[in-house]
């Protein structure tokens, strides 16, 4: 049985749920290896060696949301709040760009403070002073402002669904839907955003089944952009209390999700560091990562942006972060990007 999905995966077939839920169950060290080394030349086929830097801006940490997972939940009134000025972002921006990275990832809570005119007048002004595509990161819109954002130069759009699971989905966004997230989804591809999405892997109440189902939502979707890490239990959250997912689950998805979508850019992303602050980026781009999201939001403000506690690098400049990065990526032999790290999807349509 084993055997035969493999042989699908060298042919270059599709994989069905089946498949799926049976190399996620995978446990035998040797199997794991086999799977990661057939994902790893995926990844060098189709979207190739070199390593795409996006500079992360996490400018704002009040949330209208109350996601049940998330430390930064406008339930959480422990946690202390800031906002970024305007001139803030750009200058986070402009150092950015001066450190290589060729995207910025404008990311925040769902905070309408930030109006649809201060973001558009956010991205002229970072579009001036940059040469850089810049990702949205800001959750759930009206499709007039995704529109608008567009036409004022955001290139790309991230906006994670974190299950693909209706019902679970529900128990865990008690004031989201998420049929409007898949709508939304649909609207900015429809607009023409490079469209990122993704999942935490390990959360309260999923099964194996669910993931499969996820990596098969990651195609159908033709997602530019797949971000899988692992779900870290915040104790200031309803969900207090339950385990974390694991490194090695969230492993079986990355190298899973490179077979399954070939094209999409995929993070190593920091959740999956903080697990395993050694070499868990590095292990990523070995089974089928191509992306990494150095920090460069100012020091100050990146401990009161917890996501889930004991985030990696809160303590670091972006100097020192770039310089950390690069040693890792270097480590393992592979060259960094000096472009934009556009999508590679051979249809897409590639903005500048």
């Amino acid at each position: 049985m084993l055997q035969k999905i493999f042989n699908k995966i060298d042919c270059e077939q599709g994989l069905n749920k089946e498949d799926l839920v049976t190399l996620l169950k995978l446990e035998n060290q040797e199997d794991l290896d086999v799977l990661f080394s057939k994902a790893d030349k995926i990844r060098q086929k189709y979207v190739g060696d070199e390593v795409h830097l996006r500079g992360l801006i996490e400018f704002s940490n009040y949330c209208r949301k109350n996601c049940y997972y998330c430390g930064i939940r406008r339930g959480n009134k422990k946690l202390k709040r800031y906002r970024m000025s305007i001139e803030e972002i750009v200058d986070c921006a402009v150092q950015a760009e001066r450190l290589g990275y060729r995207t910025v990832v404008l990311q925040s809570g769902e905070d309408m403070y930030y109006t649809a005119d201060k973001l558009i007048d956010l991205i002229r002004r970072i579009k001036e002073r940059c040469d850089v595509a810049i990702t949205l990161s800001i959750g759930e819109r009206p499709r007039e402002e995704y529109e608008r954002l567009y036409e004022a130069g955001a290139d790309r759009f991230l906006i994670r669904f974190e299950t693909s699971n209706p019902e679970l989905y529900r128990k865990l966004h008690p004031d989201s839907d998420y049929y409007e997230r898949m709508r939304i989804l649909s609207w900015l591809r429809e607009i023409g955003y490079q469209v990122g999405s993704g999942i935490m892997i390990g959360l309260p109440g999923q099964t194996v089944e669910d993931l499969a189902d996820d990596i098969l939502k990651f195609e159908e979707l033709e997602l530019d952009m797949v971000g899988v890490g692992p779900y870290i239990c915040h104790d200031g959250t309803p969900l207090a209390g339950n385990p974390n997912g694991t490194v090695e689950m969230t492993f079986k998805v990355i190298a899973l999700t490179r077979i399954v979508t070939r094209y999409a850019n995929i993070p190593a992303t920091t959740a999956l560091a903080t697990l395993r602050q050694e070499d868990g980026r590095e292990k990523a781009l070995q089974l089928g990562a191509n992306v990494v999201m150095p920090n460069v939001t100012p020091v100050k403000y990146r401990a009161m942006y917890e996501l889930y506690p004991a985030k990696v690098c809160i303590g670091e400049g972006a100097e020192q972060c770039r310089e950390c990065i690069y040693g890792r990526i270097f480590s393992i032999g592979r060259p960094i990007s000096k472009g934009y790290g556009h999508s590679f999807y051979p249809t897409k349509k590639v903005c500048s």
